[in-house]
Protein backbone atom coordinates (compact mmCIF):
# COMPACT_ATOMS: atom_id res chain seq x y z
CA UNK A 1 0.00 0.00 0.00
CA UNK A 2 1.06 3.18 -0.99
CA UNK A 3 -0.04 6.93 0.46
CA UNK A 4 -0.75 9.71 -1.99
CA UNK A 5 1.95 12.49 -1.07
CA UNK A 6 0.42 15.58 0.41
CA UNK A 7 -3.35 14.75 0.27
CA UNK A 8 -5.66 14.75 2.49
CA UNK A 9 -9.65 15.43 2.21
CA UNK A 10 -12.70 16.05 4.27
CA UNK A 11 -14.97 13.94 1.74
CA UNK A 12 -12.82 12.39 -0.73
CA UNK A 13 -15.25 10.43 -3.17
CA UNK A 14 -15.47 9.81 -6.95
CA UNK A 15 -11.85 8.47 -8.14
CA UNK A 16 -11.98 8.38 -12.19
CA UNK A 17 -9.39 6.85 -14.00
CA UNK A 18 -8.83 8.72 -17.25
CA UNK A 19 -6.97 6.40 -19.47
CA UNK A 20 -6.07 9.15 -22.58
CA UNK A 21 -4.13 11.30 -19.79
CA UNK A 22 -2.96 8.12 -17.85
CA UNK A 23 -4.35 9.94 -14.97
CA UNK A 24 -6.90 9.26 -11.76
CA UNK A 25 -9.17 12.36 -10.61
CA UNK A 26 -11.76 12.70 -8.16
CA UNK A 27 -12.99 14.86 -5.86
CA UNK A 28 -13.22 16.75 -2.37
CA UNK A 29 -16.88 17.43 -1.65
CA UNK A 30 -16.90 19.91 1.19
CA UNK A 31 -13.62 21.45 -0.42
CA UNK A 32 -15.37 22.06 -3.57
CA UNK A 33 -12.03 20.27 -5.21
CA UNK A 34 -11.12 18.22 -8.02
CA UNK A 35 -7.56 16.31 -7.45
CA UNK A 36 -5.23 14.81 -10.35
CA UNK A 37 -2.71 12.30 -9.83
CA UNK A 38 -0.52 11.97 -12.80
CA UNK A 39 0.53 7.78 -12.57
CA UNK A 40 3.90 8.17 -14.22
CA UNK A 41 5.29 10.76 -12.10
CA UNK A 42 3.16 11.10 -8.85
CA UNK A 43 2.16 14.60 -9.15
CA UNK A 44 -0.92 15.95 -7.87
CA UNK A 45 -3.00 19.25 -8.24
CA UNK A 46 -6.68 20.30 -8.12
CA UNK A 47 -8.95 23.25 -9.01
CA UNK A 48 -11.72 24.32 -7.02
CA UNK A 49 -15.16 24.83 -8.15
CA UNK A 50 -18.14 27.34 -7.23
CA UNK A 51 -20.25 24.52 -5.50
CA UNK A 52 -19.60 21.57 -4.15
CA UNK A 53 -18.76 18.50 -6.92
CA UNK A 54 -19.86 14.96 -6.33
CA UNK A 55 -19.36 12.58 -8.65
CA UNK A 56 -17.82 12.96 -12.16
CA UNK A 57 -17.18 10.86 -15.50
CA UNK A 58 -14.26 11.85 -17.82
CA UNK A 59 -16.86 13.48 -21.16
CA UNK A 60 -15.20 12.34 -24.68
CA UNK A 61 -16.01 15.46 -25.86
CA UNK A 62 -13.12 16.61 -22.87
CA UNK A 63 -14.04 17.76 -19.64
CA UNK A 64 -16.16 15.79 -16.96
CA UNK A 65 -19.85 15.19 -16.37
CA UNK A 66 -20.65 16.00 -12.98
CA UNK A 67 -23.13 15.30 -10.62
CA UNK A 68 -23.11 19.02 -8.26
CA UNK A 69 -24.97 20.86 -5.58
CA UNK A 70 -27.60 22.35 -8.10
CA UNK A 71 -27.59 19.84 -11.04
CA UNK A 72 -25.64 17.98 -13.68
CA UNK A 73 -22.62 19.72 -14.91
CA UNK A 74 -20.06 19.78 -17.71
CA UNK A 75 -16.64 21.05 -16.60
CA UNK A 76 -13.55 21.76 -17.71
CA UNK A 77 -10.81 22.77 -16.09
CA UNK A 78 -8.43 26.04 -16.19
CA UNK A 79 -4.68 26.20 -16.08
CA UNK A 80 -5.44 28.92 -13.30
CA UNK A 81 -7.06 26.41 -11.33
CA UNK A 82 -10.35 27.50 -11.73
CA UNK A 83 -13.75 25.38 -12.83
CA UNK A 84 -15.68 26.07 -15.77
CA UNK A 85 -19.36 24.52 -15.74
CA UNK A 86 -21.66 24.57 -17.98
CA UNK A 87 -25.14 23.48 -15.91
CA UNK A 88 -26.90 20.29 -17.98
CA UNK A 89 -29.72 19.49 -16.34
CA UNK A 90 -31.25 19.61 -12.41
CA UNK A 91 -33.99 17.61 -11.40
CA UNK A 92 -37.43 19.60 -10.72
CA UNK A 93 -37.58 22.17 -7.53
CA UNK A 94 -36.84 21.57 -4.91
CA UNK A 95 -34.96 17.87 -5.63
CA UNK A 96 -32.08 20.03 -4.96
CA UNK A 97 -31.39 22.77 -2.60
CA UNK A 98 -33.10 22.78 0.52
CA UNK A 99 -30.11 20.39 2.07
CA UNK A 100 -29.63 18.28 -0.82
CA UNK A 101 -27.43 17.40 -3.69
CA UNK A 102 -26.29 14.79 -6.13
CA UNK A 103 -23.66 12.23 -4.22
CA UNK A 104 -22.33 8.75 -6.11
CA UNK A 105 -22.49 8.50 -10.00
CA UNK A 106 -20.73 6.96 -13.22
CA UNK A 107 -21.37 6.59 -16.91
CA UNK A 108 -22.42 2.99 -17.71
CA UNK A 109 -20.88 0.80 -20.59
CA UNK A 110 -22.78 3.06 -23.73
CA UNK A 111 -21.90 6.45 -22.02
CA UNK A 112 -24.71 7.23 -20.40
CA UNK A 113 -24.10 8.79 -17.12
CA UNK A 114 -26.00 7.96 -14.02
CA UNK A 115 -26.65 10.06 -10.64
CA UNK A 116 -28.20 10.09 -7.20
CA UNK A 117 -29.43 12.95 -4.84
CA UNK A 118 -29.03 12.60 -0.86
CA UNK A 119 -30.14 15.03 1.93
CA UNK A 120 -26.53 15.66 3.03
CA UNK A 121 -27.84 15.69 6.92
CA UNK A 122 -27.49 12.25 7.38
CA UNK A 123 -28.85 12.15 11.11
CA UNK A 124 -31.65 13.40 9.65
CA UNK A 125 -32.53 10.06 8.19
CA UNK A 126 -34.89 11.49 5.09
CA UNK A 127 -35.59 8.64 2.27
CA UNK A 128 -35.70 11.24 -0.84
CA UNK A 129 -32.81 10.27 -2.48
CA UNK A 130 -33.06 8.90 -6.27
CA UNK A 131 -31.56 7.96 -8.76
CA UNK A 132 -31.37 9.50 -12.63
CA UNK A 133 -30.01 8.86 -15.74
CA UNK A 134 -28.61 11.57 -18.08
CA UNK A 135 -28.07 11.76 -21.61
CA UNK A 136 -27.78 14.09 -24.05
CA UNK A 137 -30.38 13.47 -26.52
CA UNK A 138 -33.26 12.30 -23.77
CA UNK A 139 -31.76 15.11 -21.33
CA UNK A 140 -32.42 13.53 -17.28
CA UNK A 141 -34.87 10.70 -16.84
CA UNK A 142 -37.47 10.93 -14.32
CA UNK A 143 -36.33 8.89 -11.06
CA UNK A 144 -35.75 5.36 -11.46
CA UNK A 145 -35.03 4.58 -8.00
CA UNK A 146 -36.58 6.54 -4.71
CA UNK A 147 -36.84 6.37 -1.36
CA UNK A 148 -32.76 7.08 -0.73
CA UNK A 149 -31.34 7.51 2.50
CA UNK A 150 -27.77 7.98 1.40
CA UNK A 151 -27.57 6.82 -2.48
CA UNK A 152 -24.07 5.08 -2.86
CA UNK A 153 -22.12 2.47 -5.21
CA UNK A 154 -23.50 2.44 -9.05
CA UNK A 155 -21.96 0.04 -10.92
CA UNK A 156 -22.35 -2.03 -13.72
CA UNK A 157 -20.94 -5.54 -14.87
CA UNK A 158 -18.55 -6.03 -17.10
CA UNK A 159 -21.22 -6.50 -20.08
CA UNK A 160 -23.36 -3.86 -18.78
CA UNK A 161 -26.03 -5.91 -18.03
CA UNK A 162 -25.99 -5.50 -14.57
CA UNK A 163 -26.38 -2.56 -12.85
CA UNK A 164 -25.73 -1.74 -9.09
CA UNK A 165 -26.72 0.08 -6.48
CA UNK A 166 -26.19 0.69 -2.98
CA UNK A 167 -27.82 2.76 0.13
CA UNK A 168 -24.94 3.02 2.68
CA UNK A 169 -26.89 5.20 5.28
CA UNK A 170 -26.44 3.28 8.70
CA UNK A 171 -30.01 2.24 8.76
CA UNK A 172 -29.93 0.81 5.47
CA UNK A 173 -26.51 -0.80 4.35
CA UNK A 174 -28.04 -2.35 1.22
CA UNK A 175 -26.76 -3.41 -2.07
CA UNK A 176 -29.00 -4.08 -4.71
CA UNK A 177 -28.72 -5.64 -8.88
CA UNK A 178 -30.89 -4.35 -11.42
CA UNK A 179 -31.13 -6.46 -15.11
CA UNK A 180 -29.74 -3.61 -17.35
CA UNK A 181 -30.82 -3.42 -20.58
CA UNK A 182 -27.78 -1.72 -22.65
CA UNK A 183 -30.15 -0.76 -25.72
CA UNK A 184 -32.59 1.44 -23.75
CA UNK A 185 -30.22 2.44 -20.80
CA UNK A 186 -33.55 0.60 -18.41
CA UNK A 187 -32.88 -1.01 -15.04
CA UNK A 188 -35.38 -3.25 -13.53
CA UNK A 189 -36.05 -5.91 -11.85
CA UNK A 190 -34.65 -4.99 -8.66
CA UNK A 191 -33.38 -7.48 -6.02
CA UNK A 192 -31.21 -7.15 -3.09
CA UNK A 193 -27.52 -8.21 -3.77
CA UNK A 194 -25.87 -7.72 -0.47
CA UNK A 195 -28.11 -7.44 2.80
CA UNK A 196 -25.10 -5.69 4.98
CA UNK A 197 -26.63 -4.96 8.36
CA UNK A 198 -25.14 -6.99 10.79
CA UNK A 199 -21.43 -6.91 8.57
CA UNK A 200 -18.96 -4.11 9.77
CA UNK A 201 -18.97 -0.97 7.76
CA UNK A 202 -21.14 0.55 5.07
CA UNK A 203 -21.43 -0.60 1.79
CA UNK A 204 -19.89 3.41 -0.04
CA UNK A 205 -18.47 3.87 -2.96
CA UNK A 206 -17.69 0.57 -5.22
CA UNK A 207 -16.16 -0.60 -8.59
CA UNK A 208 -16.68 -3.72 -10.87
CA UNK A 209 -13.44 -6.17 -12.01
CA UNK A 210 -13.09 -7.59 -14.90
CA UNK A 211 -14.08 -11.01 -13.25
CA UNK A 212 -17.38 -9.45 -12.46
CA UNK A 213 -16.77 -9.36 -8.68
CA UNK A 214 -18.26 -6.31 -6.66
CA UNK A 215 -15.70 -3.76 -4.77
CA UNK A 216 -17.17 -1.94 -1.88
CA UNK A 217 -15.70 0.29 0.63
CA UNK A 218 -16.49 -0.62 4.15
CA UNK A 219 -17.38 2.74 5.17
CA UNK A 220 -16.83 2.95 9.36
CA UNK A 221 -15.21 -0.45 8.88
CA UNK A 222 -11.67 0.12 7.12
CA UNK A 223 -12.15 -2.63 4.73
CA UNK A 224 -12.05 -3.13 1.37
CA UNK A 225 -14.35 -6.36 0.40
CA UNK A 226 -15.12 -8.24 -2.89
CA UNK A 227 -17.80 -9.80 -3.70
CA UNK A 228 -18.53 -12.32 -6.31
CA UNK A 229 -21.57 -12.27 -9.05
CA UNK A 230 -23.60 -14.24 -6.59
CA UNK A 231 -23.20 -12.04 -3.64
CA UNK A 232 -20.25 -13.96 -2.02
CA UNK A 233 -17.77 -12.62 0.30
CA UNK A 234 -14.68 -13.63 -1.75
CA UNK A 235 -11.72 -11.31 -0.51
CA UNK A 236 -11.34 -8.57 2.14
CA UNK A 237 -8.21 -5.98 2.81
CA UNK A 238 -7.57 -4.01 6.12
CA UNK A 239 -7.35 -0.31 4.94
CA UNK A 240 -5.28 2.03 7.49
CA UNK A 241 -8.35 4.07 7.44
CA UNK A 242 -11.79 3.54 9.14
CA UNK A 243 -14.09 5.42 6.44
CA UNK A 244 -12.70 4.11 3.06
CA UNK A 245 -15.31 5.92 0.62
CA UNK A 246 -14.91 5.00 -3.16
CA UNK A 247 -12.23 2.90 -5.44
CA UNK A 248 -11.08 3.10 -8.90
CA UNK A 249 -9.09 0.60 -10.76
CA UNK A 250 -6.52 2.47 -12.83
CA UNK A 251 -2.77 2.27 -13.82
CA UNK A 252 -1.63 0.67 -17.71
CA UNK A 253 -2.95 -2.47 -17.06
CA UNK A 254 -6.04 -1.54 -14.53
CA UNK A 255 -4.59 -3.48 -11.90
CA UNK A 256 -3.90 -0.54 -9.30
CA UNK A 257 -6.59 0.52 -6.97
CA UNK A 258 -7.21 4.17 -5.74
CA UNK A 259 -9.31 4.59 -2.53
CA UNK A 260 -10.68 7.77 -1.32
CA UNK A 261 -11.42 8.41 2.27
CA UNK A 262 -13.15 10.88 4.92
CA UNK A 263 -11.93 12.82 7.61
CA UNK A 264 -15.32 13.17 10.03
CA UNK A 265 -12.82 16.23 11.73
CA UNK A 266 -12.19 14.76 14.86
CA UNK A 267 -9.86 11.91 14.34
CA UNK A 268 -5.81 12.37 14.76
CA UNK A 269 -3.12 10.87 12.03
CA UNK A 270 -1.84 11.01 9.14
CA UNK A 271 -4.53 8.35 7.55
CA UNK A 272 -8.07 9.78 7.98
CA UNK A 273 -8.73 11.39 4.66
CA UNK A 274 -5.89 10.01 3.07
CA UNK A 275 -5.71 8.74 -0.75
CA UNK A 276 -4.30 4.59 -1.24
CA UNK A 277 -2.36 2.95 -3.79
CA UNK A 278 -3.19 -0.83 -3.29
CA UNK A 279 -2.17 -3.83 -5.93
CA UNK A 280 -5.52 -5.78 -4.65
CA UNK A 281 -4.29 -8.78 -7.12
CA UNK A 282 -7.36 -8.49 -9.52
CA UNK A 283 -7.68 -6.34 -12.98
CA UNK A 284 -9.92 -3.86 -13.38
CA UNK A 285 -12.75 -2.34 -16.12
CA UNK A 286 -11.95 0.79 -18.17
CA UNK A 287 -14.37 3.29 -17.43
CA UNK A 288 -16.55 4.54 -20.34
CA UNK A 289 -16.21 8.63 -20.63
CA UNK A 290 -19.48 10.21 -21.22
CA UNK A 291 -21.00 10.10 -24.91
CA UNK A 292 -22.27 13.00 -26.17
CA UNK A 293 -20.61 14.98 -28.77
Amino acid sequence: MEKVSGVHCTVGESPTWHAGEGAWYWVDIPARRIWRLDYASGATRFWEALEMVACLSPAARGGFIAGMETGIFHLLLQDDGSVSAERLAAPPAPELGQGMRFNDGRCDRQGRFWAGTMFMDMAAEHAVGQLYRYTAAEGLSAPYVSGLLTQNGTAFSPRGDVMYLSDSHPKRRMVWAFDYDTATGTPHNKRIFLDLGTQKGRPDGAAVDADGCYWTCANDGGLLQRYTPAGALDREIELPFAKPSMCSFGGPDLSTLLVTSINPGNVAGDWPGAVLLLQPGAQGLAEVPWAAG
